[in-house]
C-alpha cells in the first residue's frame, strides 16, 4: 500500500486509506504527516528531558503543538507547509541537543530513538524515510491502538492548546504532558496497562485544555449568552470565516468594520455569534451554510471569498468556481489558497488582501431565512439552573441526551437527524460541535420554555456540557455523574473529538454509544476493554436506540 491512515471516521472501508485519504489527502501528504508526527516525537525526546531539569523549552512547546495541529484531519493540505514545518523541527533538535550538552544533561546514547537522531535530510530523503515510520510501523495490533489512542488524543489537545495559546493563556503543564505522551509511543516495551494509563492521563489533561480555552474565550469575549443568530443574507459583499479561532475572527471584525463588507459564520464558527464581544459589530451579519461538508454548495453560493483558520476543509474540486477565493491562515494550508501570515507578538493578522477581495464580489445569494438559537454554555445554563430542576424534579424533563461532536458526510449520519426527530417530547438535547447541524433547525419546540436544543458552542465547548451535568449533580445531590437523568449519544470525526471522549472518560461518565461507527484503530481488544471498564458502545436503529436510553 502506498500509504495508511485510520485517524478519522470515514476510513475507507471502516479500516484505513491506503491509496487517497477520504479527506482528500495523497500519498505523499499523507507520509510527510506521518514524518511530522515523528519529527514531533524526536524533538519531544529532548523537550520533555530538558523540561526535567528546569531548561525554558517553550519554543520547541509552541512547535509540537502547532505541527501536531497541522496533522489533524481536514486541517492542512500544503505539501510545502508540512515539509516546512518537518525542516523547522530538524533545525530544532540540533537546538535542543546543543541545550542538552549544554546543561550536561546525560542521557544514555542507547536509548535515544532514531526520531531524535533525525539530521538535516533533503525532501527526497524525507519523502523515503515516512514510508517507514507511519501507523503499520508498530506491528502488535493492542500496541498501535492504545499508541494512536494516544497520538489522537494528543493532537486534539494540541488543537484546543493552540486556540487558546493565541489568545495568551498557556498551561505547561499541559506541554509537559504532550512530550510525555509522544515519548512513550516511543517505547518498544511499554506494556498495554501503561499505556491505557497514558490514555486515561490524557483525559485529564483534555479536561484542562478544555478548561483552559473556555478561561480564554470567557475572560475575553464574555460568557455566552442565549441569542437568535440571523440565516438570511444582506445586500453587502461578505466574507465566510470557517474554522475554530475567535482570535482570528476578532481581527477581521475589526478590520472590515466601515468597510461595506460583512461577516458571515460557517459551520464551527456559528457559536462565535454566542460571545457579547461580538455584538458589537453591526456588520457581523449572521451564520451561512451548514456543516463543514456542505461547504462545495455553500462557498459556490455564497460568492464572496472564505477564510479557513483551522479544519474542517475540503479540497475544492478542479473546476469549482470558488477555488480562487480561498484564504488559510493559522495551521490551516491548501495548496494554491494565499495562506495570510501568523501576528506578530501582540500584533493582529493582515487581512486587507481578503477584505479587498470581498468588495470586489457580489453578495451572498440566499439559501435560507430565520434564525436559530443557541448560546446553552455552562454559565447560561447554570443561571436557569432553578428552572431546570424544577422541571426535572416535576417530570416535565425526563431526560437530557448528549448528542455533542462531528458531523460528516457518511449517509449513515442521517440517523442522528431522525434520533433528534423522534426523541420523546420530554426530552431536551444538550450538544456542542457541527453535529448540532443535523437537527438545530428542526422545529422541535421547547419545554417550559426550556428550547428542546441546548447549543453549549463548539466542539471544545463539549466541556461545557461536562460542567453543567457536575453542576446538576451537586445540585440534586447525588453521588454519582452517572445518577444523572442524562444519557450520550455521541457522533465523532476526527481528533478533536477523541480528546473529548477521553475527558468525558476521565470525567467518570459511562455507557457513551459512539458512532456512527467504533474508531478503526481500536482494535478488538482494546475495544472490548473500553466496553468492560466505560460501557462504550455503538449505534443501532433509531428506535432501538430510544428505547434503551430514554426509560
Amino acid at each position: 500500500m502506498s500509504m495508511f491512515c485510520f485517524q478519522c471516521q470515514e476510513a475507507a472501508k471502516g479500516t484505513g486509506c491506503t491509496l487517497n485519504g477520504v479527506c482528500g489527502k495523497k500519498e505523499e501528504l499523507a507520509n510527510e504527516m506521518d514524518a511530522l508526527s515523528y519529527t514531533c516525537k524526536g524533538l519531544s525526546f529532548y523537550a520533555y528531558h530538558l523540561k526535567k531539569h528546569g531548561v525554558d523549552t517553550s519554543e520547541f512547546d509552541k512547535y509540537v503543538m502547532n505541527s501536531l495541529f497541522k496533522t489533524i484531519t481536514n486541517v492542512n493540505f500544503d505539501k510545502k507547509a508540512i515539509m516546512q514545518s518537518i525542516h523547522e523541527g530538524l533545525a530544532l533538535k540540533r537546538k535542543a541537543r546543543t541545550l542538552i550538552s549544554k546543561n550536561a544533561i546525560q542521557l544514555d546514547e542507547n536509548t535515544i530513538p532514531e526520531c531524535a537522531k533525525w539530521e538535516a535530510f533533503t525532501d527526497i530523503e524525507i519523502e523515503r524515510k515516512a514510508a517507514h515510520v507511519g501507523v503499520l510501523s508498530e506491528p502488535n495490533e493492542d500496541i498501535r491502538s492504545l499508541k494512536e489512542l494516544l497520538l489522537y488524543g494528543v493532537k486534539g489537545m494540541a488543537a484546543y492548546t493552540e486556540h487558546a495559546y493565541n489568545l495568551g493563556h498557556i498551561n505547561n503543564n499541559i506541554f509537559e504532558f504532550m512530550h510525555k505522551a509522544l515519548l512513550s509511543t516511543l517505547k518498544e516495551d511499554i506494556t498495554i496497562n501503561e499505556l491505557f494509563d497514558l490514555v486515561m492521563e490524557c483525559g485529564k489533561y483534555g479536561v484542562e485544555a478544555m478548561a483552559l480555552l473556555d478561561k480564554a474565550h470567557t475572560s475575553r469575549y464574555g460568557n455566552p449568552e442565549i441569542t437568535k443568530v440571523n440565516i438570511g443574507v444582506r445586500n453587502n459583499p461578505g466574507i465566510l470565516i470557517s474554522g475554530h479561532d475567535l482570535r482570528d475572527l476578532e481581527d477581521l471584525l475589526e478590520q472590515t468594520e466601515g468597510t461595506g463588507v460583512d461577516v458571515y459564520t460557517h459551520s464551527e464558527m456559528l457559536p462565535a455569534h454566542y460571545y457579547p464581544a461580538f455584538k458589537k459589530y453591526k456588520h457581523f451579519a449572521g451564520n451561512y451554510g451548514s456543516s463543514w461538508w456542505h461547504q462545495r454548495d455553500d462557498f459556490e453560493k455564497f460568492n464572496g471569498p472564505i477564510l479557513f483558520t483551522t479544519n474542517c476543509i475540503v479540497p475544492p474540486l478542479p473546476n469549482a468556481p470558488y477555488k480562487d477565493k480561498i484564504y488559510t491562515t493559522g495551521q490551516a494550508g491548501l495548496e494554491g489558497a494565499i495562506h495570510i501570515p501568523d501576528r506578530t507578538d501582540n500584533g493582529k493578522k493582515d487581512f486587507s488582501v481578503i477584505i479587498e477581495h470581498a468588495k470586489r464580489c457580489a453578495a451572498p445569494t440566499p439559501i435560507e431565512e430565520g434564525e436559530i438559537i443557541g448560546g446553552f454554555a455552562h454559565e447560561q445554563v447554570l443561571a436557569l439552573a432553578d428552572k431546570v430542576i424544577d422541571a426535572v424534579k416535576s417530570g416535565a424533563i425526563r431526560k437530557f441526551v448528549v448528542m455533542a461532536g462531528c458531523d460528516g458526510r457518511l449517509k449513515e449520519r442521517e440517523y442522528y437527524s431522525e434520533f433528534a426527530k423522534k426523541l420523546p417530547h420530554d426530552t431536551v438535547i444538550l450538544t456542542a460541535g457541527c453535529a448540532k447541524y443535523r437537527y438545530n433547525k428542526l422545529p422541535l419546540g421547547d419545554i417550559n420554555g426550556i428550547p428542546r436544543v441546548l447549543d453549549a458552542g463548539q466542539c471544545n465547548d463539549s466541556y461545557s456540557l461536562a460542567v453543567i451535568a457536575l453542576k446538576l449533580k451537586e445540585a440534586f445531590g447525588l453521588e454519582d455523574i452517572n445518577q444523572l437523568p442524562i444519557v450520550y449519544n455521541i457522533a465523532w470525526y476526527e481528533q478533536k473529538a477523541v480528546i473529548v471522549l477521553l475527558a468525558l472518560l476521565y470525567l467518570g461518565v459511562k455507557n457513551i454509544h459512539l458512532g456512527p461507527t467504533l474508531p478503526a484503530f481500536l482494535s478488538p481488544n482494546v475495544a472490548n476493554i473500553l466496553v468492560e471498564k466505560f460501557g462504550i458502545g455503538g449505534i443501532s436503529t433509531v428506535e432501538n436506540d430510544i428505547k434503551q436510553m430514554i426509560n
